[in-house]
């Protein structure tokens, strides 16, 4: 009985307090609000903390939602403040970590799906005292199994890991992960030749583009080639010569 008597004067007292912000716009009343109400942020924040996610800022942000729900709260409405500060200060957490700690960036959708996915791996994993299935996961996110996938996926995008990191096996000193994965590719230049080729080609006739063919892609000779297309040698050499000529030509314009 006593417990509730109290309850209700802390109500009582955290209502006068608010009137009197409200109608005097006080800054050391809205001091004392955010005083009293802090210990609910603090609560807010642990709760969406994720990996690799400071709790300093997200602390930061709740208490940002928290000063917000006292400037907006409507007296009039017949509800509990903290009821109305709640949603506001996680609405705040979840623009923060959809808006600024996503290093590459998906749909909205499927990161508000990929932070309750997380959250709710978290939790089962502490009620189940093992790693939910896909199957668990979806049902307490109310999702399909296929969203869920995708949800996880999409975690990975949540931080990027800088190349310049050092690596971390002993073998490797001073090296970087960037010194890991980069590697000189000769297939580029190759790709790049032959797109040049192709459109240089289209400056000669069928006829002069198949005697190159036989010469540079099957290594025939000049003879083997005048006996191939029913020409002489002199005639073959004469048709590569001009040829590679207007190539030549086409390359320069």
């Amino acid at each position: 009985m006593r417990t509730r008597r109290c309850g209700a004067g802390r109500l009582g007292a955290d209502r006068a307090l608010l009137e009197r912000y409200l109608e005097r716009r006080d800054a050391v009343d809205r001091d004392m609000l955010v005083e009293r109400f802090l210990p609910l942020a603090r609560a807010l924040a642990r709760r969406y903390q994720r990996t690799g996610e400071p709790f300093d800022d997200l602390f930061q942000v709740a208490c940002l939602g928290l000063v917000k729900a006292i400037d907006r709260f409507d007296l009039n409405r017949d509800v509990a403040f903290s009821s109305y500060a709640v949603p506001t200060m996680v609405g705040e957490i979840r623009r923060y970590l959809r808006d600024r700690t996503w290093s590459v960036r998906v749909p909205r959708g499927l990161q508000e799906l990929s932070l309750r996915v997380d959250k709710t791996v978290i939790e089962l994993s502490g009620d189940l005292q093992r790693q939910p299935t896909v199957a668990e996961i979806a049902r307490a996110v109310a999702a399909t199994e296929e969203q869920v996938l995708e949800a996880l996926q999409a975690s990975v995008a949540y931080r990027a890991t800088s190349l310049e990191t050092p690596r971390a096996d002993e073998d490797g000193a001073g090296d970087t992960l960037g010194d890991t994965v980069a590697s000189t590719e000769h297939g580029f230049g190759l790709a790049e030749d032959r797109a040049t080729l192709a459109r240089l080609l289209r400056a000669i006739t069928p006829r002069e583009r198949e005697v190159l063919r036989l010469r540079f892609e099957e290594n025939l000779t000049q003879r083997e080639i005048g006996q191939r297309i029913g020409v002489s040698q002199m005639q073959t050499s004469r048709i590569i010569r001009h040829a590679i000529a207007r190539l030549r030509t086409a390359a320069r314009a």
